[in-house]
């Protein structure tokens, strides 16, 4: 992977972005993904935001490789905390980190958020949370992708401004991708249910504490859902 050709996961992160939009990708790691973004012409500015010194100077180095100073601004900050209003983002990209994480980043400087007209997210587990976050904090799910690469499975949300409805099930599976059920999505979801089905055989040795009784009823209320959705 490079500034020129990103992994599956990013391109497809990348293929949601607006045309001319001011993009901050928090969590940068090298700004792969904004130097592909100025590279190809569909944005003009970004900024990089990293909060570890480490792919912080990684990004700084990639930037100044690929000539894009001027379009880029890499910053060492914490979460959304590399936004400056004077850089007028308003589109975000989060990719690489638990949904949880990406909530806490979104839920930390909400006043960033002010501006921003989409949210491209892609956790690498617990997509859930975001939907869960997304539902109480007016942000509609507008697109989803499921992609695999590397034998590991990615969900990407894609939000903007707005009231949504979603059912327990689409929480958890996404709305979008409970429609399309593609093959990745049920190859996700089976796993998941053949998890969970081997947790429960282990619980049925174990002592029947109330915390045992009511993870017993999660996991067979969770496997229901998803078996409602795939067969």
């Amino acid at each position: 992977m490079n500034a020129q050709n990103l992994s599956k996961r990013l391109e497809k992160v990348a293929s949601f972005v607006p045309k001319g939009a001011i993009v901050a990708d928090i969590g940068s790691d090298h700004a792969y993904l904004p130097c592909y973004l100025v590279h190809k012409g569909i944005i003009q500015k970004a900024v990089a935001g990293e909060v570890v010194k480490g792919p912080y100077q990684s990004a700084l180095k990639k930037v100044k490789e690929e000539g894009l100073e001027n379009q880029i601004t890499v910053r060492l900050a914490d979460g959304l905390e590399a936004i400056e209003s004077s850089d007028h983002v308003d589109t975000i990209t989060i990719a690489g980190m638990g949904g949880s994480l990406i909530v806490s980043i979104l839920e930390k400087n909400p006043e960033k958020l002010e501006n921003v007209n989409r949210l491209i997210l892609q956790p690498n587990i617990h997509a859930r949370v975001i939907r869960q976050w997304a539902l109480e904090n007016k942000w509609k799910i507008i697109e989803e992708a499921i992609v695999e690469e590397d034998q590991k499975i990615y969900e990407i949300i894609v939000l903007e401004r707005g009231n949504m409805e979603l059912t327990e099930a689409e929480i958890l599976m996404g709305n979008i991708l409970i429609q399309e059920k593609s093959e990745v999505f049920l190859k996700k979801w089976s796993n998941e249910v053949n998890h969970w089905k081997k947790v429960l055989k282990s619980l049925e040795y174990a002592e029947p504490t109330p915390e045992i009784v009511g993870k017993r009823q999660e996991l067979l209320h969770q496997i229901a859902l998803v078996e409602e959705v795939i067969h």
